[in-house]
């Protein structure tokens, strides 16, 4: 039995920021662009029919030899997985070495590497550069200038539920062949030393599966060669399930935490628990969780005989969900002690490093607030952020209007219902409208109408949501597009280039309109908190389980609004009185709400308010 310190080394980059996934295409080959800049992001593993279209378009275009993998072929999940990483990661790393390579001087790729960092003391050196006279002297400042640009991560997620067992078709995938864990061994048999991000729940399959593979497991120096990052809603989520994979001998090198309601895609709201409160409480359990992991890994690592580690491995915590300033960057960074913010839905405003076709970025510029909406197009049943007036949409409309609602489901990847068959089907496929309009013929028109506009809400997300990227690579011009932005994203109204955005990310410019008013990201929370809840209403559940529902949230958002208060007592806030005025009004319309619905509101006396430490 070995024991040995901790050598993993930890994410190098000098930024503080990350490129969330977005959709099953947008981020698809966003690392290309930007993790030789040093910037980190996430390829999403759901579509392996995709992936395998995107490899045949860019071998295409770098003059690379394809060699197809078909979804009939053995393993072929995890094969054309594996091949598509590899391929980026490749393609990174050339683009890396000819930055590198670069000279020091105006518009090479080395001086945009340095001009993008935010101020750390390798970018002081940098700007010492020009003052540096001596060749000698010149040519070793160089040197270690080089040697410090660091590649931003290649990580890649999978949608923990999207683990489908069945073929389009209806015939059983052997054990290790479902979606999720032939995407796992993808990953894990891939070139990339990265992390692979586990979203939208617990599975503990695919946590038992990935006990297999070696890759996740500290090698004899105590390095990962691969990390599991997991996406969670709050701190009591991220106990129960770094502690499953912990007695594996698995460990989390990171917590992403992403607001409920603020985000884009699917939206998992939280009963009230805001951002800043599950925050804080990360902030205050850190290191206690850390400990307490390690010592369950340790057990369980000299149970099956592999090197433990004398000292807890790494923990990073990052956030995202709405974040729009760079004041509230910083926020997360300094109050909370984030280790990277994440910016979805604002960087589908800069078409040079995501997979967007001009009409979707166009109908996505000129949208209102009434066109992204939080609706029930996804077949799983989970809320979904939609931009109604795009072209998937459309598509889907002319099909309900024509009589033949329903997707041809040409991937099933969201095919989990088995209401109408022996093998699970997708709520928005052909085939599950037709038996659900077979079942309700006998049935009263007031009964039947509701289940149908239900049914026929229900969108083919795995199609449409990859339509931009299709378009944009040349594989299917005649896509219709579906596109997911988050509502924070209403607020950036313009093309962007991808050295914009970050200029904006770290105060150097300011990219949101001049005559527009957006709200604090939290704020916009508590807002989009209540609307829920205020909307969630007038669905008329069963009274009894209406109440216990908004007692849960009327706890959440309580705590939610006194911790706003905290913040602006401890002078975290820069804009207090603007920030207090739009908290009251969002305030009084939850009372309003409350009364609505009969519960009774507690008197609020902010016990902080007159607190002025902690400010940074």
């Amino acid at each position: 039995m070995h024991t040995l310190a901790c050598r993993t080394p930890p994410v190098r980059s000098e930024h503080r920021f990350h490129i969330p996934v977005l959709g099953t295409g947008f981020t698809a080959t966003t690392p290309l662009e930007v993790a030789p800049l040093g910037v980190s992001s996430v390829i999403p593993l759901a579509d392996d029919t995709l992936l395998e279209q995107l490899r045949q378009a860019l071998s295409q275009k770098l003059g690379l030899d394809y060699h197809a993998i078909g979804p009939k072929e053995d393993d072929s999940r995890a094969r054309r997985t594996q091949a598509f990483l590899d391929l980026i990661h490749d393609e990174v790393e050339r683009r890396l070495a000819v930055l590198r390579a670069s000279p020091f001087e105006p518009g090479s790729p080395i001086q945009r590497y340095f001009e993008l960092l935010p101020e750390t003391p390798i970018k002081a050196t940098w700007r010492h550069l020009p003052c540096v006279g001596d060749p000698v002297e010149r040519e070793h400042a160089e040197s270690l200038l080089r040697a410090a640009v660091v590649p931003g991560q290649i990580e890649a997620n999978i949608m923990t539920k999207a683990d489908s067992r069945f073929t389009p078709l209806g015939v059983p995938k052997p054990p290790d062949q479902s979606d999720a864990l032939a995407s796992l061994r993808g990953f894990a048999k891939s070139k990339l030393r990265s992390a692979v991000v586990f979203s939208a729940g617990m599975n503990q399959r695919l946590f038992v599966y990935a006990a297999t593979l070696d890759g996740f497991f500290p090698d004899e120096h105590g390095a990962l060669d691969k990390r599991i990052c997991l996406k969670v809603s709050d701190f009591r989520s991220a106990q129960v399930q770094g502690m499953l994979l912990a007695k594996k001998g698995l460990w989390t090198s990171e917590y992403r935490i992403e607001s409920g309601l603020n985000c884009g895609g699917h939206a998992f709201p939280t009963e009230g628990r805001l951002m800043g409160p599950i925050l804080d409480e990360f902030r205050g359990g850190r290191d206690r969780l850390q400990q307490q992991l390690h010592e369950t890994l340790a057990a369980a690592l000299r149970a099956v005989g592999r090197p433990i580690p004398t000292e807890p491995l790494p923990v990073r915590v990052s956030a995202q969900g709405g974040v729009g300033t760079a004041a509230e960057q910083q926020l997360l960074i300094d109050r909370y002690g984030v280790d990277s913010v994440g910016w979805g839905s604002a960087f589908l405003y800069c078409p040079d490093v995501v997979a967007i076709d001009d009409d979707t970025l166009h109908r996505l510029l000129v949208s209102t607030s009434a066109d992204v909406e939080l609706s029930a197009s996804s077949p799983l049943g989970v809320p979904f952020w939609n931009l109604i007036t795009s072209k998937g949409e459309q598509a889907r409309r002319s099909r309900v209007d024509a009589g033949r609602g329903g997707s041809p489901c040409p991937r099933g990847i969201l095919a989990f219902d088995t209401e109408f068959s022996d093998y699970p089907i997708c709520k928005a496929s052909r085939r599950y409208h037709a038996a659900l309009e077979r079942s309700l013929e006998n049935v009263p028109p007031e009964e039947r109408e509701p289940r149908m506009r239900e049914a026929r809400m229900k969108s083919c997300l795995c199609r449409d949501l990859a339509g931009s990227a299709q378009i944009r690579w040349g594989i299917d011009p005649g896509a219709t597009p579906l596109i997911c932005p988050g509502p924070n994203a209403l607020y950036f109204r313009r093309v962007l280039s991808f050295d914009d955005m970050v200029g904006h990310i770290y105060g150097r410019n300011d990219v949101l309109p001049k005559d527009g008013h957006r709200p604090h990201m939290f704020l916009n929370e508590l807002e989009l908190c209540v609307d829920y809840v205020e909307r969630e209403l007038t669905r008329t559940p069963p009274a009894g389980r209406r109440q216990g529902w908004v007692e849960r949230y009327h706890r959440g958002l309580e705590n939610g609004i006194a911790h706003l208060h905290e913040l602006v007592g401890q002078g975290w806030i820069a804009k207090a009185d603007e920030f207090l005025r739009t908290l009251g009004r969002l305030e009084a319309r939850w009372r309003a709400v409350l009364e609505s619905a009969q519960v009774a509101a507690p008197a609020y006396v902010p016990a902080v308010a007159a607190q002025s430490s902690g400010c940074p």
